[in-house]
């Protein structure tokens, strides 16, 4: 058995030895080794504690790391705001929870360390092939592993006790803010029939539009008082820039399919030819994340994957490798290794569709073009190269932390540029997107911030106006409801007014149903009517709505019965993280946060510029 732990071992080191080296020459290309002005230096304090440069690039480099082994590309600009915002965030909660368990003196000891590693697994050991038996967990091999040398030799021990030291904190934290969570049977039974419980209604919805804005008049003090009652429970405004974008498609050609097609046809026709398809799939499938297990995508529901990718392995027979089929990633070469209901396993080899060389080399050159004005301060540049090259600009609004698009298509990066520092009239390196080249010019940036009415006033004047048509409605939904109910039907009683009625699927009470919302009044009012009662008019977000309902089925108290245990600890287990979240909330804006990200990202342009 320590020869396979042996094994188990060697494979846990070279990972490490090559996450290691990746993750150096990822550090030493990205640039972030030149960022010498947040190395060393405070990217934050929270309540007086530092949280160092270093320690945050190094979290920062590990995130985008594990990003990119998982998708198999390198995270773009935007994804890598998002990995820096994610990194910030658990990096002060840590800060947080240390403060806070030294405040109530909360400590484990290494005895409780060990007794919980043997005890439970170690989350990515868990899900080690190396560690299983017959396809399940086998603890007997976890346990020889603990107590091994190789495992204090290769550092997997460290962290283990870094894993459950930090859970066992935790978890004595929730003993002493959650201490009286009990979930009842009363709660479990309403739970349960929230999604169990379900119903059928005919409606009319009188939409807050049927109202022209002129008959709905607010005025202006009205809004101000609204701002003034409700300021404390607005959100923060995000950031917004406009943005000018000039587009250099990519786009391929009818030729350019047929030739991706015909080297699809030739990896499969080399298949059939003894070749293994593992072995091509490595070499040659675009989908690097699938390449490197030899093309295989595991086992899933088919109807995980695109319709025609999921029509070919629902028919596709076992072991037989397919025609080539098209879906909007490419041309894929299929294998189905197995099939079990609607779940399959399969193996597939993608050939994107892309320009020829003769045609890339073309849009290359003009991208070249396009890139000589990037990283300049000359708003007139991108006019001007735009025009020569004729390649179509357009102007894009965009708000903090979601990324910019153009025509339903994404930007990457060009929103994360606009808000790391860039000034109005700078014009952005040149952004390869895949389908097309974009060169961005920023035009304006409003920093984010706390709401003022100023910055509200347009949407607080949409929410008031909104509001003044449906109570201008409620003359007409009250109508409506009393010629339904006396009619012969409600179809009727809708028709004699000029109104439409629809019917709903059945859908139970935390369901989206189209027309009624979600959690609004009218889907309450769907489960509390009787079977063939007209409803007084109930409340939608944008409308008012007219119900009948026309079916109800009841939850199943005995299938209720039976998982009652489970969802007591799953629904315990949650209200726990809800409480330990809000005191995280509350512990925030209750602390001293200085955030000095924004500054040294200055600090760093204006260093490398």
């Amino acid at each position: 058995m320590l020869q396979g732990m042996r094994a188990a071992a060697k494979y846990i080191w070279w990972f490490v030895a090559a996450t290691f080296l990746i993750g150096f020459v990822f550090y030493q290309q990205s640039g972030l080794s030149d960022r010498a002005t947040a190395r060393g230096n405070a990217v934050a304090r929270v309540n007086g504690t530092t949280i160092t440069g270093d320690d945050y690039l190094r979290a920062v480099r590990a995130q985008e790391l594990d990003e990119q082994q998982r998708t198999g590309r390198t995270p773009d600009q935007d994804e890598e705001r998002q990995i820096r915002q994610q990194v910030f965030d658990q990096m002060v909660n840590s800060v947080l929870l240390d403060q806070e368990y030294k405040r109530r003196g909360i400590t484990v000891s290494d005895d409780e360390v060990r007794e919980a590693a043997m005890e439970q697994p170690y989350p990515p050991i868990a899900r080690s092939p190396e560690f299983q038996t017959e396809g399940k967990f086998d603890f007997q091999k976890y346990q020889r592993f603990l107590n091994s040398p190789l495992a204090k030799q290769q550092g997997v021990l460290v962290a283990i006790e870094e894993y459950f030291r930090d859970a066992l904190m935790r978890a004595k934290l929730y003993e002493q803010i959650a201490t009286r969570v009990y979930a009842t049977d009363a709660e479990l039974w309403r739970l349960w029939r929230d999604t169990h419980d379900s119903t059928r209604v005919t409606y009319v919805a009188l939409a807050a539009d049927l109202i022209p804005d002129s008959a709905a008049h607010v005025p202006e003090q009205a809004i101000a008082d609204y701002f003034a009652k409700h300021q404390k429970q607005l959100s923060d405004i995000p950031g917004h820039a406009v943005l000018s974008i000039a587009t250099l498609s990519r786009a391929v050609t009818a030729a350019d399919t047929a030739r991706a097609k015909a080297r699809a046809e030739a990896l499969r026709a080399e298949i059939q030819k003894g070749a293994k398809f593992d072995d091509v799939a490595r070499r040659e499938s675009a989908d690097t994340v699938s390449a490197q297990q030899g093309g295989s995508l595991g086992a899933a529901p088919a109807s995980r994957y695109v319709p025609a990718f999921a029509a070919a392995v629902r028919t596709l027979p076992i072991g037989v490798v397919s025609a080539p089929v098209l879906t909007p990633f490419g041309w894929h070469v299929i294998r189905v290794d197995a099939r079990k209901g609607d779940t399959v396993t399969v193996h597939h080899i993608l050939v994107p569709i892309t320009q020829s060389d003769s045609a890339a080399t073309v849009t290359d050159r003009r991208a070249d073009s396009l890139a000589s004005v990037g990283g300049q301060a000359r708003p007139g540049a991108f006019d001007s190269i735009a025009k020569q090259l004729g390649v179509p600009t357009a102007h894009v609004t965009v708000t903090e932390g979601v990324a910019a698009t153009l025509d339903g298509r994404s930007v990457p990066g060009a929103s994360a540029w606009a808000f790391s520092g860039a000034k109005p009239g700078e014009i952005g390196e040149l952004l390869d997107a895949g389908d097309a080249y974009y060169l961005v010019r920023l035009d304006s940036v409003t920093d984010g911030g706390k709401p003022t009415l100023d910055r509200v006033h347009d949407q607080l004047k949409a929410l008031l106006v909104r509001e003044k048509k449906l109570y201008l409605l409620m003359p007409k939904a009250e109508s409506l409801a009393k010629a339904a109910a006396a009619a012969p039907s409600f179809e009727k009683g809708a028709s004699s007014l000029g109104s439409v009625t629809m019917t709903t699927p059945m859908f139970a009470r935390t369901g989206f149903v189209v027309g009624l919302g979600q959690g609004s009044e009218a889907i309450g009012a769907a489960f509390g009517l009787p079977i063939g009662k007209v409803s007084a008019p109930v409340r939608a977000r944008t409308a008012l709505v007219v119900e009948r309902v026309d079916a109800r089925h009841l939850a199943d108290s005995a299938a209720w019965e039976k998982q009652k245990p489970l969802q007591r600890d799953q629904v315990q287990q949650r209200i726990r993280e809800q409480l330990l979240q809000q005191y995280l909330e509350n512990l925030r804006v209750n602390a001293t946060i200085l955030d000095n990200r924004k500054a040294l990202e200055e600090a760093n342009r204006q260093a490398t510029s």
